[in-house]
C-alpha cells in the first residue's frame, strides 16, 4: 500500500497512515508475546533449579548413620548448624594408636598389626601401619600412628575402642628382667649384677613390658647374673652368694 501511495490519486494518505499504525500495533505486540515467552521461560528454569535442592547427592558412597530430619519436616537456614544426614564410609577405616615415646623407635611402616574389639571377643583384627605424627604429645609422651583398616564386610563400626597389640622390633637382641631387679632411686635406675660374687650396680633404661619381664637398656650382656630382688641396701663391693632362681 505504501508503494502504490507513490502514484498520485491511487491510495488516499489517511487509508495508508491508518495501515502503518496497524503493523506498529502487530510488532509491539509481537514483541509483548516475546518478552512474556522469555519471562516464562525464566520462571520454568527457577523452577528446575529449585526442584535440584530436592534431591540431595552423595559425595561419595557410604552408610548413613544418622538422620537428622523426617519425610515432611520444614528445613531451611532456621534450621540451625544440625547436619540434615551424617554419612560415613566405612569399608575403610583409620585406627589411630597413641605408641609411647619408648616404642617410637620400633615403628616398622607397613607393619601389619593385630587388634580385638569388644564386640567380637576372641577374634582378631589387623591393621596397617600407615602415617606417623613425628611429633610427641607433651602431656603423655606418646606419639599418634595411623594404621589403614579394611572392612569390607562393614563389621567393625567408626567409634569403637580396640585392644591393639603393638609389634615392636629392636635391631639387636633384648635382655629381658624380672621387674623386681630394677632398682629406682632419686639419682638412679640400676640392676645389681654379681661378678666373681661381688654386687656391682649397673645403670639402665626401661624399655617396654613383655609378659611378665622388662626390657632393659645399659652395659649389660647375655649371660650376666643379675638379682631378681634388686635393691640400694646392697652396696657395690658387698660379697654375695647366689643361688639360681627356681623355674
Amino acid at each position: 500500500m505504501k508503494a502504490a501511495s507513490a502514484t498520485p490519486g491511487v491510495v488516499a494518505e489517511n487509508d495508508v497512515l491508518i495501515a502503518q499504525k496497524a503493523v506498529e500495533a502487530a510488532q509491539a505486540l509481537v514483541r509483548s508475546y516475546e518478552n512474556s515467552i522469555k519471562a516464562a521461560q525464566a520462571q520454568a528454569q527457577a523452577v528446575q533449579e529449585l526442584q535440584q535442592y530436592l534431591t540431595i547427592k552423595a559425595p561419595f558412597e557410604g552408610i548413613i548413620t544418622e538422620r537428622n530430619v523426617h519425610p515432611g519436616a520444614l528445613v531451611g537456614p532456621g534450621a540451625g548448624a544440625t547436619p540434615l544426614l551424617r554419612l560415613h564410609q566405612v569399608t575403610r577405616l583409620r585406627l589411630v594408636v597413641a605408641v609411647p615415646e619408648a616404642l617410637v623407635g620400633a615403628i616398622v611402616k607397613g607393619a601389619r598389626v593385630p587388634f580385638t574389639v569388644p564386640a567380637y571377643p576372641g577374634e582378631t583384627f589387623y591393621g596397617t601401619v600407615n602415617l606417623l605424627a613425628h611429633d610427641l604429645d607433651a602431656k603423655t609422651r606418646t606419639m599418634p600412628v595411623e594404621l589403614d583398616v579394611r572392612n569390607s564386610d562393614l563389621r567393625l563400626g567408626a567409634g569403637m575402642y580396640p585392644e591393639v597389640q603393638w609389634p615392636v622390633k629392636r635391631p639387636q637382641p633384648s635382655l629381658l628382667v624380672p621387674p623386681t631387679s630394677v632398682v629406682t632411686t632419686t639419682e638412679r635406675t640400676f640392676v645389681v649384677r654379681v661378678s666373681n660374687g661381688v654386687a656391682q650396680w649397673v645403670n639402665v633404661g626401661r624399655g617396654a613390658r613383655v609378659g611378665d619381664l622388662i626390657e632393659v637398656f645399659g652395659p649389660l650382656k647375655e649371660g650376666d647374673t643379675i638379682l631378681r630382688r634388686g635393691t640400694d641396701e646392697i652396696r657395690e663391693g658387698t660379697k654375695v652368694n647366689v643361688a639360681p632362681a627356681k623355674g
